[in-house]
């Protein structure tokens, strides 16, 4: 997408992306910001979103990535270095930090790469620097080379070190000089322009033998190079000045050595730029309840409860939609109503959802084809031009008319504002009309009757109104589809203390289809109110009675399972006569003459067979009962690994084999040969893969934490009660809870809980190394 420089000022997007560099850590991160532009294409928009939906699950799962805080820009290094040609040991030491954090990062990209591969494209662009990191660990983090930088600068700086001694001792034999001693002003030996002197008294200066270096700062004493320390003095000179051709030699060597790879450097501090900017829109994320918009080939916007960045919490939610059912809108109502925020909401979303950012608005929103941003907004007057406010306005609408395609995004506020109402409104129809035919999407503002007239009989054409609150005749800045809005000007001056008489003639001076008109957009505000409330009164009562269903479908299941229940013990119940009277038969013959046998073995069968005949019938009434739970809830026949359970019996598990009509199902420990026909997919199954879940043991095998991200609250909420009230019974002091980032609900819930929990003595989101605002850290009270 391409953005107008016009409509860049306009929609002040240097403010918004002034606000999210804020939250970067580093002046790479800003830079790259204020860097980027619109993706050009979908395939490219989809790539940039792609890469950053993977650098947030990453670092959700696996943790923050690594950063360090003393990170600099490398390009103003790399272009000193080439005017200079060489750089100091601090600048050095600047890029080994950086060359140090991107191994680092390279290593981590690689790692979640394998998972998330849209990472791996960028760990690619993380280069190898082994060599030269390894080059420049001769360096302290003060920028000063170590002493084994090289045989030479080890060789001179032994040769200073027995310098240096030999002067110590040799300037203790000054001190200790009775003759001379006397004339110092303190026994120290100093060092001033790199040789070694000792400071004496004014009045004794003329009598001490050496060389005169400086005066001191408070002008009673002098710095003094003493006669005996002078041969040592110069070979110290000496041995500094090897050292310092020595350390520049080094410095130009790695200068040298960093410039070879110049390119890669910058593609380095691209990536860094680019990772901590991902920080710091993430963070937004967290923060502020931003979502990145799914990304559609159609030419549609759909931003839902979009926000304005720079209202913050007094942005009233808007639902922002244009390109399905119709691509023109035409938004009217009173001045200060919010007309002109909501065109730019609108702008402003479409340009950070085209950057690959995160927008201001509820995750179900869309952003679709839009291949040109155009808007024309505020008091356009130009002095230097000599053009009034309309004369700007045409100015860059003339501009806008010859730049515009089917793909754009217009954004027109006052339309036909500035100049004669007639002629501003047949120009505003006129330009409605222009770009209806072209194709675009458009919305635009306007207080003129005419173009409300066109908008409600032009068909791909929508209107909408900023509401207006007529008992407190104040605006709600709310977003009405479907019914133009009056601009209830005389209601608002006559809040404002017009006069009575003022109002009534400028009634009297309204023509007569204009009052009908604003007539007509009164009622049909009131119907919109009337079917508003209407329309609440029937969603109150649409879940009233869905409430009523669910309870009816519970209390009939609960009737029904205790019924099932009472057939299944009488039938236990008529087994065990059955048994029992089987055992008193046979006992029975047992115990009969043998002349007798015969006719009691006759009667032993008509008995059988009649209890027979019953323990089928009871059978039949548990296979009727077991299909008919099967059927129940039924999505077709279990496959492996779904979660299955066999009706009636309680007993769930994961389907594991299937062996002809049988199946082999896992249930804990145990591993059950069940006929397939009595089973049935489990009802909390989702697709193939069974949801989280968490099972806590006993309390002297409770873990120190807890792990309930993807669950919703219904399912999390008791295991976590649960797990506190077996963490704190088995003697820990401190447990995690991981619930996620997401939208932030179970995070509350959990830490809602934990305020509610006598024993729970505090509560605090994880610090960094401790998953950060997706782990909740409880302690337990002593």
């Amino acid at each position: 997408m391409w953005c107008e420089p016009h409509t860049y000022q306009a929609l002040e997007i240097d403010k918004i992306l002034r606000i999210l560099a804020a939250g970067c850590r580093s002046p790479l991160g800003q830079e790259t910001l204020h860097k980027l532009t619109p993706a050009g294409d979908g395939t490219a928009l989809a790539r940039r979103v792609g890469r950053f939906r993977a650098y947030l699950q990453a670092r959700d799962r696996q943790g923050e990535y690594p950063w360090d805080g003393r990170l600099r820009p490398l390009s103003p290094l790399a272009e000193e270095a080439r005017r200079a040609g060489w750089l100091t040991g601090e600048e050095l030491v600047t890029v080994r930090i950086a060359l140090l954090l991107a191994k680092r990062l390279r290593q981590r990209l690689r790692t979640d790469g394998e998972t998330w591969p849209e990472l791996k494209d960028l760990a690619r662009t993380f280069h190898d620097w082994d060599e030269e990191v390894a080059a420049l660990e001769v360096l302290d983090e003060d920028g000063r080379f170590y002493d084994h930088a090289s045989p030479e600068l080890k060789r001179i700086r032994q040769k200073q070190f027995t310098v240096r001694d030999a002067i110590k001792r040799r300037s203790q034999q000054l001190f200790q000089d009775s003759g001379t001693a006397s004339m110092l002003q303190e026994r120290v030996l100093s060092l001033r322009n790199g040789r070694f002197c000792v400071l004496v008294r004014m009045d004794a200066a003329g009598g001490y033998p050496g060389l005169v270096l400086e005066k001191s700062s408070s002008g009673n004493s002098i710095y003094v190079e003493p006669q005996i320390l002078l041969p040592l003095n110069n070979q110290w000179a000496v041995l500094l000045e090897e050292e310092r051709e020595e350390e520049s030699r080094l410095l130009r060597a790695l200068t040298g050595l960093i410039l070879k790879r110049e390119k890669a450097l910058l593609d380095t501090e691209e990536s860094l730029g680019l990772l901590d900017l991902f920080y710091a829109l993430g963070e937004r994320m967290d923060r502020d309840r931003w979502t990145l918009p799914e990304w559609t080939p159609k030419k549609t916007l759909d931003f839902r409860q979009a926000r304005h960045p720079l209202l913050g919490d007094r942005a009233v939610p808007l639902d922002l939609l244009c390109g399905e059912g119709y691509r023109m809108l035409v938004i009217t109502g009173p001045n200060t109503g919010g007309k002109t925020v909501a065109l730019k909401t609108l702008g402003v979303c479409a340009y950070l959802a085209w950057m690959g950012f995160p927008v201001p608005c509820r995750e179900d929103s869309r952003v679709g084809e839009v291949g040109e941003l155009f808007a024309d907004i505020g008091d356009e007057q130009s002095i230097e031009q000599n053009l009034s406010t309309f004369s700007a306005h045409v100015h860059h609408l003339v501009a806008i008319l010859k730049s515009a395609t089917e793909r754009s995004l217009v954004l027109l506020d006052e339309l036909g504002a500035g100049t004669d109402p007639d002629e501003g409104s047949a120009l505003g129809i006129a330009l409605l009309e222009h770009f209806r035919k072209l194709g675009c999407l458009l919305w635009a503002t306007t207080h003129h009757n005419p173009i409300k007239h066109f908008a409600l009989a032009t068909s791909g054409v929508e209107t909408a109104s900023m509401e207006f609150d007529l008992s407190t005749l104040s605006p709600t800045y709310r977003l009405r589809l479907g019914i133009p809005g009056k601009s209830n000007a005389l209601l608002i001056a006559r809040k404002l203390g017009m006069p009575g008489g003022v109002l009534r003639r400028a009634r009297e001076a309204m023509e007569g289809q204009h009052a009908d008109f604003e007539a007509l957009l009164g009622e049909l505000e009131e119907k919109r109110r009337r079917l508003e409330r209407e329309m609440e009164t029937l969603e109150t009562k649409t879940r009233e009675a869905e409430r009523l269903r669910r309870d009816f479908e519970t209390r009939n299941k609960e009737i029904q399972e205790k019924k099932d229940k009472l057939l299944e013990q009488a039938d236990h119940k008529a087994s065990r006569i059955i048994r029992e009277a089987e055992e008193g038969a046979k006992a029975l013959l047992r115990n009969l003459r043998e002349a007798e046998l015969a006719k009691a073995h006759q009667e032993y069968q008509r008995k059988k067979h009649h209890f027979d005949r019953l323990e089928d019938r009871r059978e039949e009434r548990e296979v009727r009962r077991v299909n008919r739970l099967a059927a129940e809830g039924s999505t077709g026949e279990p496959q492996v690994g779904d979660r299955v359970e066999i009706p009636g019996s309680g007993l769930r598990g994961d389907l594991v084999a299937l062996e002809g009509g049988d199946a082999l199902v896992q249930s804990g420990p145990m591993r059950v040969r069940v006929p397939l026909k009595r089973l049935k997919r489990s009802a909390d199954q989702q697709r193939n893969d069974p949801p989280p879940r968490i099972q806590v043991s006993a309390p002297r095998g409770v873990s120190s934490s807890l792990m309930v991200r993807g669950m919703t609250v219904d399912e999390a909420m008791p295991l976590v009660e649960q797990y506190l009230d077996q963490a704190y019974r088995a003697g820990y002091g401190e447990v995690s809870v991981i619930h996620g980032r997401g939208e932030g609900i179970l995070r509350r819930e959990v830490q809602e809980l934990c305020k509610r929990t006598p024993f729970v003595e505090s509560h605090r989101l994880g610090g960094p190394g401790e998953g950060g605002y997706g782990v909740t850290i409880v302690r337990f009270a002593s």
